[in-house]
């Protein structure tokens, strides 16, 4: 790390450190992981091939590959006293709690006792993830109580089995599986940083995952796809939704989902899933949806040169495929897990505690008066 004084609001454009996991915004498409475009790796990789590449810097063989998905298909069931303490959390709690609380109980049970067990402990949460949104949602919002193993060979279609409880379609399995390796990891994002930060005083990697959902649960992070569909809900038509945009412009109302701290002209992973949100919506035979969503998009870059990012889409194509937008920032979690982890493994491989300085801007120097005198 740098010696040199870093400063500004919220560290923006300041380097905090060095990674050879991802760029951002610095060649070809604007995203590579560990050298290879996000435009690539949604059309010719697999997110367990991802999350692969991103705990072990390159990308698996077959042999490979069906012994990585064989293993996370082995730890996806979760253990009795997670399913018990998930059966007490309450329908309208934060869904993002409920995974917080999930990882954190999960380090509890099955505990990272060394640094030799934090591919285990990763590997664990990323099998985990998908049961244990959907067995609290499924529990608290329908009273019924999941299996937690699918027959389903990908993450993604494991995810969309245990939700629905049917056999999702092809093109949703794909959808997904393009879906989480979009989000899979984004370099030193306010989540990712709360991980380093953490590994860094050389904890667990059940604290440091706790901690960058923690994080990830403000609306400024990770919930603008679940904030876009609610907007979007309340547009009739394109033509509404331009008008509406346009109040909401003059009474200075924050529209989610649009810019970008580290983007100046688009983000990358937009121009990919929503082409898949179109797909959706021609597959779904109303493309009202899709069509009120590029509305928004041309008005804001009209008026405000903003692009969509990555959540814009994001928002319609999950919806089209029937999940609950309350769920929308959990799968986040899924996805991201693997960038965290990746970053906490590669803090520790060179570690030295994150400590920075500030800047005091309080009263001078000053003496305590006897309280009877103040």
């Amino acid at each position: 790390m740098s010696d040199k004084k870093i400063g500004g609001a919220g560290l923006r454009g300041q380097s905090a450190g060095e990674t050879a996991l991802c760029t951002v915004g610095k060649s070809g498409s604007g995203l590579t992981y560990c050298g290879y475009d996000i435009s690539d790796l949604a059309e010719n990789a697999t997110f367990e091939e991802v999350a692969y590449l991103l705990f072990n810097g390159e990308l698996p063989n077959q042999t490979q590959l069906d012994a990585y998905k064989s293993e996370l298909h082995a730890l996806r069931d979760l253990p009795q006293a997670l399913k018990e303490v998930l059966q007490r959390i309450p329908a309208d709690a934060h869904p993002m709690d409920v995974m917080r609380t999930g990882a954190s109980f999960l380090g509890n049970l099955e505990p990272e006792n060394d640094f030799s067990e934090q591919n285990k402990a990763a590997n664990r949460l990323l099998a985990a993830f998908p049961a244990i949104m959907c067995y609290w949602y499924r529990f608290s919002h329908e009273n019924v109580e999941i299996e937690c193993t699918t027959d389903e060979s990908s993450i993604g279609g494991h995810f969309l089995k245990l939700l629905n409880g049917e056999t999702p379609s092809e093109q949703h399995r794909r959808v997904m599986d393009v879906s989480l390796i979009l989000y899979a990891e984004h370099e030193f994002n306010a989540s990712t940083f709360t991980a380093r930060v953490c590994a860094s005083t050389l904890s667990d990697m059940f604290s440091c995952i706790t901690g960058a959902i923690g994080t990830l649960r403000g609306p400024l992070h990770g919930g603008a796809n679940e904030a876009a569909m609610d907007m979007i809900e309340k547009f009739n038509s394109p033509e509404d939704a331009k008008i509406q945009m346009a109040g909401m412009l003059e009474r200075k109302e924050k529209i989610m989902g649009f810019g970008h701290a580290i983007y100046r002209t688009s983000d990358p992973r937009n121009v990919i899933i929503k082409a898949w949100s179109e797909k959706l919506a021609q597959e779904n035979g109303d493309t009202s949806l899709y069509d009120i969503s590029v509305a928004c998009e041309e008005f804001m870059w009209d008026t405000k040169k903003l692009f969509c990012n990555a959540d814009f889409f994001h928002a319609s194509t999950y919806n089209y495929m029937g999940i609950p937008t309350k769920l929308f920032t959990p799968i986040f979690v899924c996805s991201r897990l693997t960038g965290w982890a990746a970053h906490v493994m590669e803090q520790r491989d060179n570690n030295r505690i994150i400590r920075p300085s500030a800047d005091y801007t309080g009263s001078d120097p000053r003496k305590v008066t006897p309280i009877a005198e103040r």
